[in-house]
């Protein structure tokens, strides 16, 4: 196992220092601001079109599309801040550090989706009662185009760069520019029945497009929920398990477990070793345990390793017990 560690560090040679993890850090979070200044400007450039053609046509259903492309760009500020947070230092009164920004402004796009969605329905049901005509269709759709595509870039954009610095916020984001691709798809359709002549068309594909939404809406609510009670990929622990068990000097397992502190993982294992071991050595095992655990599960940045020892006889463990309820 340990030749195997030093071969990888000679082919891709790395720290573990502490300098190093707040650089990652860093890279993380400027992947995060570099995904959101790029996508407000698209959504930015999208709104002003919409807006053009809305005071041309007087679509009263572009002008909600448009006003859910302005609501999804401004979604882009509770991110931002969350971002230029998580790279704030840990202190002695946050001492994990300010990663768990990025939760709270899940909960604010979460709920801005939500506020969406009722706008949505809203102004299905009220054009399904109040049936409007509307003019110029062809540039309205050519519009509604335009906010389909830009939506969806922005979705695909900020739900790649999410996975792959593990923000659950900026997918939910994403999913929500992904809601506001699909009520551009309600205006295109709706222009198009009523060009030829069904007036109910608009209305009843914007429910359709509801619907859609509040789907989306329990993916992204389910994100950050799982986020927020520390929840993490089963897969992630199993391998975490199988690192452990190839280290060396490792017995057995116990507890490991692991949580998302912004979108960078910490983990806790204990592990169990030789009881005739020293504590140099014993403390030397746990060292490669954590080295293992680094190198095994992405983007974990840090790991504290307890080391049981095997027994015979007494649990070691029992003047716990009456705390634990063991």
């Amino acid at each position: 196992m340990r030749l195997r560690h030093q071969l990888a560090h000679f082919v891709t040679p790395h720290s573990h220092e502490a300098m190093d993890k707040v650089d990652t850090a860093m890279e993380t979070s400027r992947q995060g601001m570099r995904t959101l200044w790029l996508s407000l400007g698209v959504l930015g450039a999208t709104t002003i079109v919409q807006a053009v053609i809305v005071a041309m046509s007087g679509s009263v259903a572009l002008l909600g599309d448009t006003i859910h492309n302005a609501a999804d760009a401004l979604t882009a500020v509770p991110l931002g801040i969350a971002f230029v947070l998580g790279r704030r230092a840990a202190n002695r009164r946050y001492t994990y550090g300010y990663g768990r920004a990025e939760d709270l402004a899940g909960i604010a796009i979460v709920l801005t989706i939500t506020a969406s969605s009722a706008v949505a329905a809203y102004e299905a049901v009220d054009r399904l009662l109040h049936p409007r005509d509307i003019t110029h269709a062809g540039i309205v759709a050519i519009a509604a185009v335009v906010g389909f595509i830009g939506n969806e870039w922005v979705a695909r954009y900020r739900i790649r760069t999410g996975r792959k610095i593990g923000s659950a916020a900026l997918v939910a984001d994403g999913l929500h520019a992904r809601t506001d691709g699909f009520t551009s798809l309600a205006v295109l359709l709706g222009a198009g029945g009523t060009a030829i002549g069904w007036r109910w068309a608009d209305p009843v594909v914007g429910l359709l497009i509801t619907v859609a939404i509040l789907m989306v809406l329990k993916d992204a609510a389910r994100e950050v929920y799982r986020r927020l009670m520390d929840s993490v990929d089963p897969a992630m622990v199993d391998t975490a398990e199988t690192a452990l068990r190839d280290v060396d000097g490792v017995r057995g397992l116990g507890q490991v477990r692991m949580r998302w502190i912004g979108h960078a993982l910490r983990a806790e294992a204990d592990i169990i070793v030789d009881p005739d071991l020293t504590i140099v050595q014993a403390h030397r095992v746990a060292v490669d345990a954590e080295h293992a655990l680094i190198h095994a599960v992405p983007r974990l940045t840090a790991a504290t390793v307890h080391t049981d020892h095997l027994t015979h006889g007494n649990d070691p463990h029992q003047p716990l017990a009456h705390h634990t309820g063991a």
